[in-house]
């Protein structure tokens, strides 16, 4: 579904679904924004019931809360909310890669390979600038998650959880000193893939999302959020 939905929203309820979540997670409705329905059938030109369908898409991916008697927000960046969430992600990614070393075809080894080149070939990792990733195929994590094979993994990484992990990533864990680390990670552990060996796949997955975890925490302590 998810890849679909990259390449062609069909319905007015995906289209809208499409660019909600990118707005939500590149920030651009900020977190913490409490939804009006009004203002996003106005700014997206829609009618209230595919809205209304896009924003329980929305709260099913966890990017949207409702509370009782105050309505539905757009879930806050928070210290507690970061470490319930990478929690999860470092098990279920470690899995993931454990079995994409089983799994994962020369062809598909190969693509991964192509694609952290191309990562390399912007100025911005090149530089330990920023390391920015587009959702979906050209995602490092996403592809080692489809490489895993596992169609139950595969719905709670890449549909449940995704984009509540994008958006921390990418409102707070593209730059800085981790960059050029993170990108070496990443190396390390298609390269483990490749050689087939799932348990220091796994073990390096679970290393580098810890890593990812402790920066994006500083990155809220200096933002003075940790009370969220």
């Amino acid at each position: 579904m998810l890849a679909t939905e990259f390449k062609q929203a069909i319905t007015a309820a995906d289209r809208v679904l499409v660019q909600i979540r990118t707005a939500i997670v590149e920030g651009d409705i900020p977190a913490g924004t409490k939804i009006s329905e009004p203002e996003l059938a106005r700014r997206y030109d829609l009618s209230r019931a595919p809205l209304r369908e896009a924003l329980a898409r929305l709260e099913r991916c966890h990017l949207i809360e409702r509370t009782p008697n105050a309505g539905a927000r757009v879930v806050k960046l928070s210290i507690e909310g970061l470490r319930s969430l990478y929690q999860l992600r470092e098990e279920l990614e470690g899995l993931a890669c454990r079995l994409a070393a089983e799994h994962m075809t020369e062809q598909d080894i190969a693509e991964v390979r192509a694609l952290l080149d191309q990562h390399l070939s912007t100025q911005r990792v090149r530089e330990g600038e920023s390391y920015y990733q587009e959702a979906g195929d050209v995602d490092f994590h996403y592809r080692v998650i489809l490489g895993s094979k596992n169609p139950y993994l595969i719905n709670i990484l890449s549909d449940e959880l995704y984009f509540l992990v994008r958006m921390y990533r990418v409102q707070l864990g593209m730059n800085g000193p981790r960059v050029s680390r993170a990108f070496d990670e990443h190396k390390a552990i298609i390269n483990a893939i490749a050689n087939r060996d799932g348990e220091l796949a796994d073990l390096l997955m679970r290393r580098h999302i810890a890593a990812s975890r402790r920066n994006i925490e500083q990155q809220l302590l200096q933002q003075g959020t940790s009370h969220d």
